[in-house]
């Protein structure tokens, strides 16, 4: 079993399968992962295209469901939730953070973030998020005039406008240039410890392992490894 030595636990998992059926064959996508995730944390999730590493973050993230086992996300027992009930665990505890932006084309930086920020009720926040990411000279800007790590913050700033406790980052770098990518790590890295958020990013980049709090490994649908680290190297001053 991999477990971390925590008595606070921001995902528990155990014995999480998830199989799909492509026609008539049978993908094991997680073959019984178990898991303790420590709250206020930045997780980084490696292995190989077809790991599981995306399956298992968006499980995490209430997109889908386990076939087998049970998985406890910030004391919600995810397991059976109906459809309204995962809407409100997804849109009160977590944010998501793709590799592609997904912003509004026709919105402002500004606007995009105060767009979540409205839907949750703290449409004024955005702008200081915005600030925070280090966008506030472009808050104006609409996503053509933003390059593609400021497009990226934009949609961290939209993610984090949320209040999160818990932030869902799947392959954010794989669009970017090395340096953008750091910088844009760099800025996750420093959320979890400006706000206490845990924040967990999948991706195939060794490199980045150095960077994480906790370091797992996924191969063919299992946990390989778990490891903590108590010096981890701050992202922007990673090789990659």
């Amino acid at each position: 079993m991999n477990e971390l030595s925590t008595d606070s636990v921001a995902v528990r998992a155990r014995g999480v399968s998830k199989r799909y059926h492509l026609g008539a064959v049978e993908v094991n996508a997680l073959r019984g992962v178990d898991l303790d995730i420590p709250v206020g944390r930045f997780v980084v999730l490696l292995g190989p295209s077809g790991s599981g590493k995306t399956t298992l973050l968006n499980l995490i993230g209430g997109l889908d469901q386990p076939t087998e086992g049970e998985l406890v996300v910030m004391g919600r027992r995810l397991g059976g939730l109906d459809d309204n009930a995962l809407t409100t665990y997804r849109r009160e505890v977590v944010g998501f953070v793709f590799q592609l932006f997904n912003l509004v084309p026709t919105l402002t930086a500004l606007e995009n973030v105060a767009l979540i920020g409205e839907l949750v009720g703290d449409g004024d926040y955005a702008r200081e998020v915005l600030d925070a990411v280090g966008l506030a000279p472009q808050a104006h800007q609409f996503p053509a005039q933003l390059s593609g790590g400021e497009q990226q913050r934009v949609a961290i700033a939209r993610a984090l406008v949320k209040r999160p406790a818990l932030l869902l980052a799947d392959e954010p770098t794989g669009a970017l240039d090395g340096e953008t990518g750091r910088q844009v790590l760099q800025l996750l890295w420093t959320e979890t410890r400006r706000r206490g958020v845990t924040v967990m990013v999948v991706t195939h980049n060794e490199a980045f392992a150095r960077a994480g709090d906790v370091a797992i490994r996924l191969r063919s649908g299992h946990v390989v490894s778990v490891e903590e680290q108590r010096h981890p190297v701050e992202p922007i001053a990673l090789e990659t």
